[in-house]
């Protein structure tokens, strides 16, 4: 699904019967119009169907409303960033941010467009997995891919939801009703489950890498066995217990890792830098001669991606909602920096200046996952002073994983070459704030690796050093790739590879989640702690209190116009 737009597919054909008239002659059955009586009938009916799936799964970060979807929330929460944005924006990111409701008393709502993405995406998925059986499949193989790929998709909803809310209605059919909160037992059931069919029933051979440009936008038996892994070590590592479904176990787990590794259908890019299109990319040239774009960018869909949400650049609006809408949250604060290939944007996520310092001398992770607004010069540009006086959180650093990219176009009348507003960044125009696509990197190959390493694999220090290594390699006088001397070997012990997957996954929505499996006490006294910003070009503080994050066990508000919706059936996590 790379590069090509995900089509709506209406898929509540529960609500889309045509009206039934008393004389038979008349009750006629569209030949245009899908609906349950006429559709879920072919292979081709479910994979449109399955198609639907997906988009409903990138509209949970696509959708107008969204706070930023599952990843700006993971990034706010965690001791990575800060909320940012403008010193007049109302205070929700900051809300998140300090788990703090006092940030912003009125902002009761944050999630609510998200929980209703989320629970768009699964009713679609619930609608094929219902219609299943009266399909005419002219293979198991290709049966068991659609499914596979659609209950995976449910699994990755609900994994989301149940990280962000803990307690929350379990629907596994498509019916709209006011249910109830379950146990989260109840929803990992689901998620294993889901997982684990995907794993055995999607064949190996369904979406090779080898045609990755077409295919890396599915889900794979891969990538399942890779995401049971992280839903594994997150439930056991949050809830302190194995779980209780069959055929989940931790040396089940880690052997879908070695299975991952073993395929040889990945590898590491040999350069961390050109996993991220804004590190890997520069212009070249002046006014007078024209600019060029320079990239040594690995691509979409390179042979590190397990698994990526898909975006385009045709999101409009008119209800085309396609594009990586999060994206522009994180671009330099209102002002694009006429030499750097960096777009603006809103100046979310201001990155903890604890993070820069993380990071050991040689290690190429750093510069490539982080902007230095000020060893980088941008401070020093004419035009920056615009977006800084106007910065919230201010820290000097800001997020370059995931960032907007600057356009350069000439005028055909004048031959002047000037920075434009459709800054989507690889190469495609369209309104900068809502026509991003830069992939959203679910699972990356370094993360099996390290995941296997952590679930205790005879291999465990081989991978650390491969990433490690990855992490240390730069480019000589030749241009060859050699091992920095920096470069020092660490023991495979868990605290070294939690260490690790800091640097690796910095700005990947992984952090949070990390600190949080490693216990809430844990979680909070690292992400707690004040650090001076400047709002405004002015001194302030964030403070964040460890008890405001414990007391909340690190759950999320639940919207409260959900509560109020379902008569009190919902009840709000303890602490918001």
């Amino acid at each position: 699904m790379n590069n090509y737009k995900i089509y709506m597919i209406a898929l509540g054909l529960a609500g889309m019967g045509l009206a039934s008239c008393t004389a038979d002659f008349l009750d006629v059955e569209s030949k245009v119009e899908s609906t349950t009586g006429n559709f879920y009938q072919t292979e081709s009916d479910a994979y449109r169907a399955l198609i639907g799936c997906y988009d409903g799964w990138q509209c949970t970060n696509s959708n107008p409303g969204n706070i930023g979807g599952f990843y700006m929330a993971s990034e706010l929460m965690a001791d990575e960033c800060f909320g940012g944005t403008g010193i007049s924006d109302v205070g929700n990111y900051q809300v998140v941010d300090r788990f703090d409701q006092a940030q912003s008393p009125s902002e009761l709502n944050i999630f609510e467009q998200d929980w209703i993405s989320y629970y768009a995406a699964v009713y679609r998925c619930n609608e094929l997995i219902a219609h299943e059986e009266q399909i005419a499949w002219n293979s198991e193989e290709t049966r068991g891919t659609y499914m596979g790929e659609c209950r995976a998709l449910r699994a990755l909803c609900y994994f989301d939801m149940v990280r962000l809310w803990g307690n929350i209605p379990l629907l596994t059919e498509p019916v709209n009703e006011n249910r109830p909160q379950v146990e989260p037992d109840e929803v990992y059931n689901v998620i294993f489950n889901d997982l684990l069919y995907a794993a055995e029933n999607i064949p190996a051979s369904a979406y090779p890498k080898s045609d990755a440009a077409n295919n890396d936008g599915h889900i794979t038996q891969y990538a399942a066995k890779a995401l049971l892994a992280r839903v594994y070590l997150f439930y056991t590592g949050y809830y302190g217990k194995e779980p209780s479904v069959e055929g989940v176990t931790k040396a089940s787990i880690l052997q879908g890792l070695e299975d991952v590794i073993a395929s040889g259908e990945y590898a590491l890019v040999p350069q961390f830098k050109n996993l991220w299109p804004a590190a890997s990319t520069w212009w070249e040239g002046n006014a007078a001669s024209g600019y060029t774009q320079q990239s040594t960018y690995a691509g979409r869909g390179n042979e590190e991606t397990v698994l990526a949400m898909k975006f385009n650049y045709t999101s409009d609006y008119n209800g085309n909602a396609d594009g990586n809408r999060w994206l522009v949250n994180m671009g330099i604060r209102s002002i694009n920096v006429y030499w750097t290939p960096y777009g603006r944007g809103w100046g979310a996520c201001t990155v903890n200046p604890n993070m820069w310092m993380a990071y050991n001398t040689g290690d190429t992770r750093r510069e490539a996952s982080i902007i230095n607004l000020v060893s980088e010069g941008i401070a020093d540009d004419p035009n920056y002073e615009n977006g800084y006086k106007d910065q919230r959180d201010y820290t000097g650093y800001t997020v370059k994983k995931y960032t907007t990219l600057s356009k350069w176009e000439q005028n055909e009348s004048t031959g002047e070459w000037t920075l434009t507003d459709e800054t989507t960044g690889l190469g495609s125009g369209g309104d900068y704030m809502i026509s991003q696509y830069q992939d959203f990197v679910v699972m990356r190959y370094a993360d099996v690796l390290l995941m296997a390493a952590e679930l205790g694999s005879p291999n465990a220090q081989e991978y650390l050093n491969q990433v490690r290594q990855r992490a240390f390699t730069e480019e000589d006088e030749e241009g060859n790739l050699v091992l920095s001397t920096y470069y020092r070997q660490v023991s495979a012990t868990q605290a070294n590879i939690m260490n690790e997957r800091r640097l690796e996954f910095a700005f990947e929505g992984q952090r949070y989640w990390d600190l949080l499996r490693q216990g809430v006490d844990y979680a909070a006294s690292q992400i707690a702690g004040n650090t001076s910003v400047e709002n405004g070009g002015n001194p302030g503080t964030v403070s964040i209190t460890a008890s405001n994050i414990t007391s909340k066990q690190g759950l999320s508000q639940i919207p409260n116009n959900q509560i109020t919706l379902s008569n009190g059936v919902l009840k709000q996590n303890a602490g918001w």
